[in-house]
């Protein structure tokens, strides 16, 4: 079963195109390091891909780096932010644009977060952006003021329902709309952007058939959503954020330029809340990875492994808000070292005879937990109910017999390293240090039998001032710390 946003229902998952899934995920506007607020989706939509995988899907996963048309305002006024960012540190937006999106990835990485199949830039589609905009034109449902383009939010109402998705009722929406400066131009006050004439101070600008200037942030996802996914989709996601008025005007877009709905399963992730307020950059109330990572922020009581950030993260089914908190972090992170240490348990294990486990049933819950939205905290507390007869097998409280041990090693293996993506950063670190000290010693002794003493002594030296012992011995050189 998969959530469905727009119905508001858990329905079977069931492909257009079986075994072919589409998947396309709304992803960073790249303007300043990925804060706790950019993991979230990040991980839900790569556990959704992991799973998918897993059940013999080929998934084409598409997700955006959003580097241009991302204005201040989601009502089409202000500074785009990626040009704002360049202006105040005398950069290019381009270069703003690949140095944060490096660091995007960088961090993603760190978090065991694969890479989708295609990461399209919308800098990179103005040409396919400039035509959905002509079609939508001819159609009817967008008109030209002043060089800008703008998408006809009221005619469209009147024969589909703009609002939908977030629920919203377009009267209600026109009533509370504020009057923004600049805003005169367009017929409606909710109607948005679809090309915007930049002003002569605006760097990033492209020429088109109404003005020199650049796509409306809305535009980019329904164009590359289309280019590679086609017409007809099967999941869009996103944060919960993107819900209104961003995923609604994707609809609106998609459903004129193409003839009808894209999307058969909308799904969205939950935000990641601090004291009860969302976290993001515009209530200036995040924390970065990389200060999570290092520990160097106020708020935090130490530093975060990757893995125990997204272990927090899967700790939390995915539509539930999740609160951010010292303590948390740090249950999450014994939750992680015991399940770790229970699979290297796992593997010193000697069966019996006789069996008293529950491993087949235990397998099952696995997957139904999976089965059903993607319950990856159900999932876990599985685990842990598996964690509970590797230990009592263990102290001899309990028998399994081989093929279950098998199945248990199976089962673990599957869920907590491939699907959950968990890894032990710990065996990880003494795995490297471990084959960086083979090869330096082997070096130095490569310098002995050439007689380098100097060489050799300076390796031994410089080993011992990190607090490395080094010893030769008949079968070759140990060391310890």
């Amino acid at each position: 079963m998969i959530y469905n946003t727009l119905s508001r229902t858990k329905e079977t998952f069931e492909p257009i195109n079986p075994p072919f899934v589409g998947m396309y995920v709304c992803g960073p506007t790249v303007y300043g390091d990925p804060h706790l607020g950019h993991a979230r989706p990040a991980i839900t939509f790569d556990l959704v891909f992991r799973y998918l995988k897993h059940l013999g899907f080929r998934v084409r996963y598409v997700r955006n780096i959003t580097d241009v048309g991302h204005l201040e305002n989601d009502q089409d006024e202000g500074e785009d932010k990626i040009a704002k960012k360049a202006r105040l540190e005398q950069l290019e937006p381009m270069e703003i644009a690949q140095y944060y999106s490096d660091r995007y990835f960088q961090f993603m990485e760190a978090l065991n977060v694969e890479r989708p199949s295609i990461e399209p830039r919308a800098s990179g589609h103005i040409i396919e952006q400039i035509q959905m905009i002509r079609d939508i034109l001819d159609a009817g449902f967008a008109y030209e003021m002043n060089g800008s383009v703008y998408f006809d939010v009221v005619k469209y109402n009147e024969n589909f329902h703009y609002g939908k998705l977030s629920g919203r009722v377009l009267d209600d929406l026109i009533t509370n709309t504020r009057t923004l400066e600049g805003q005169d131009e367009k017929r409606n006050f909710v109607d948005f952007a679809l090309w915007k004439k930049a002003q002569p101070e605006h760097i990033m600008r492209w020429p088109s058939p109404w003005s020199d200037g650049f796509p409306g942030w809305h535009l980019e996802c329904s164009t590359m959503s289309k280019k590679y996914l086609g017409d007809h989709f099967d999941i869009h996601g996103g944060g919960l954020d993107l819900l209104f008025p961003h995923h609604e005007s994707e609809i609106a877009q998609s459903r004129i330029a193409n003839g009808s709905d894209a999307v058969k399963y909308w799904v969205h992730n939950n935000m990641i809340t601090i004291n009860g307020q969302k976290m993001g950059k515009s209530l200036n109330n995040f924390i970065t990875l990389d200060e999570f990572f290092t520990g160097k922020n106020p708020a935090l009581a130490q530093a975060y492994s990757p893995m125990t950030i997204r272990f927090f993260i899967l700790q939390a089914q995915y539509r539930s808000t999740l609160d951010f908190s010292n303590e948390a972090l740090q249950a999450a992170e014994k939750g992680l070292k015991k399940l770790l240490s229970s699979y290297e348990t796992l593997g010193k294990l000697v069966p019996s005879v006789t069996n008293h486990s529950v491993v087949q049933s235990l397998e099952k819950s696995c997957y139904d937990a999976m089965n059903d939205d993607f319950n990856s905290p159900i999932l876990i507390a599985n685990l842990f109910e598996g964690v509970r007869i590797i230990n009592s097998v263990n102290d001899g409280k309990e028998m399994i017999n081989a093929a279950d041990l098998e199945l248990l090693k199976a089962l673990y293996k599957t869920f907590v390293f491939e699907i959950l993506g968990l890894k032990d950063e710990k065996q990880e670190q003494d795995s490297l240090v471990g084959g960086l000290m083979t090869t330096i010693l082997s070096i130095r002794q490569r310098a002995k039998e050439n007689k380098d003493f100097a060489t050799s002594d300076e390796i031994r030296n410089a080993l011992q001032e990190l607090k490395i012992t080094v010893k030769d011995t008949k079968d070759g050189p140990v060391w310890s710390t």
